[in-house]
């Protein structure tokens, strides 16, 4: 079978390299195109690219999908199917209708819930304690296809975006090479999804991570910890600067959402915010202009009071 496999950050690099390591006939690769990171704006390949070129295997970034150039691409790669793991752009109807085995799949959620951009950062962000993977035919509805496998990931109290992300990597090769080999084998069975039970998890914008400190802490828990490590949940001091949270803790307070009601620097001390109903310990975090750094090394710079107001 030959694999025409489409994807850019790193989870989908690790789908790619499963398929390699499991000894898949991947016959290019098309991923997006290279992007300026850091500081120094250097042009930087996706994660998917640098795999590729590492085995030796052609690489394809094309500007758009929907002109003649790469309909004879995809004509002259000729692939029996088309594997897709967060690859970025919509897959137009003949890109969908080439491949025999047809374009299959790796969502990072239990379908039909957390269909869209983000079901990682978003189910994390809801409280949810159960996630998983999806293998799935592709069709032109957002992400609506027939399920062909799924495995159950749990979240815990202490799993953030990153601790997540990292196990849906590994659990979605796997995954996706057992839904090749059930392709190949004719045992494949396509369930359909139940659209009455679809959520939709929308792209992150900066204003998801502009918290509310009017709600609970029980919420904010659980909604900073889908942010971190990136793109990181925030508020600002009085003067307007930004902090960003990587880490923080609910627990019992008192006080006016979004003031400082202790300050701590020993330890794992940290800054003590109330919210609408409890608190939070701000433990970790990344002040404006700064690195990240522990809130007690934070607190010991006197660069926060008790009684300031956080918004």
């Amino acid at each position: 079978m030959k694999i025409l496999f489409m994807g850019t950050p790193d989870i989908a690099a690790s789908c790619l390299r499963a398929l390699l390591d499991d000894g898949q006939n991947v016959v290019g690769v098309v991923t997006q195109a290279d992007r300026p990171r850091g500081r120094g704006y250097t042009l930087t390949p996706p994660p998917v690219k640098v795999l590729a070129l590492e085995k030796e295997i052609p690489v394809y970034q094309p500007a758009t999908l929907r002109d003649e150039a790469f309909a004879a691409t995809l004509a002259e790669i000729d692939p029996d199917l088309i594997a897709v793991v967060a690859y970025g752009k919509i897959l137009p109807p003949f890109v969908l209708s080439y491949p025999t085995y047809g374009c299959i799949n790796v969502h990072a959620s239990l379908l039909p819930k957390y269909r869209g951009a983000a079901p990682i950062q978003r189910a994390i962000m809801a409280g949810e304690t159960v996630t998983g993977i999806t293998t799935m035919y592709m069709e032109e509805g957002l992400d609506t296809g027939d399920m062909l496998l799924t495995e159950e990931i749990s979240i815990s109290k202490t799993d953030d975006f990153g601790s997540i992300h990292d196990r849906m990597a590994e659990v979605g090769g796997r995954l996706l090479c057992r839904t090749v080999h059930d392709l190949a084998a004719g045992t494949a069975v396509r369930r359909k999804q139940d659209d009455a039970l679809a959520t939709y998890a929308s792209k992150i914008e900066k204003t998801d991570c502009h918290i509310d400190l009017s709600r609970s802490a029980a919420e904010l828990d659980p909604y900073i910890r889908g942010l971190s490590p990136v793109p990181l949940a925030f508020v600002r001091r009085p003067d307007g600067k930004m902090i960003k949270i990587l880490r923080a803790e609910a627990t019992e307070g008192n006080g006016a959402p979004g003031e400082v009601l202790a300050l701590d620097d020993r330890g794992e001390g940290g800054v003590l915010v109330a919210c609408g109903q409890g608190a939070l310990w701000l433990r970790e975090i990344v002040p404006e202009g700064k690195g990240k750094m522990r809130a007690a090394d934070y607190i010991r710079g006197r660069q926060i009071q008790i009684g300031e107001v956080l918004t």
